[in-house]
């Protein structure tokens, strides 16, 4: 009677174990999609003020 306990608590640890692992990977993937959002956005930001200062320096019309 108590192996078997003892089995099935180990059983339930093991899923318990693989469920955290999983939410702990959902929770980093979610920060890595967050911050490349985040990066993509300032690095979009950036370069539109660089086309931008670059054709007021070199005075180029838009649709030449």
């Amino acid at each position: 009677m108590k192996k078997n306990s003892q089995a099935r608590f180990s059983r339930y640890q093991r899923g318990a174990t693989a469920i955290e692992y999983g939410l702990i990977v959902g929770l980093i993937a979610l920060g890595i999609v967050t911050g490349a959002t985040a990066l993509g956005d300032g690095l979009s930001q950036g370069f539109t003020q660089l086309s931008t200062k670059v054709t007021t320096l070199f005075g180029v019309k838009s649709g030449s």
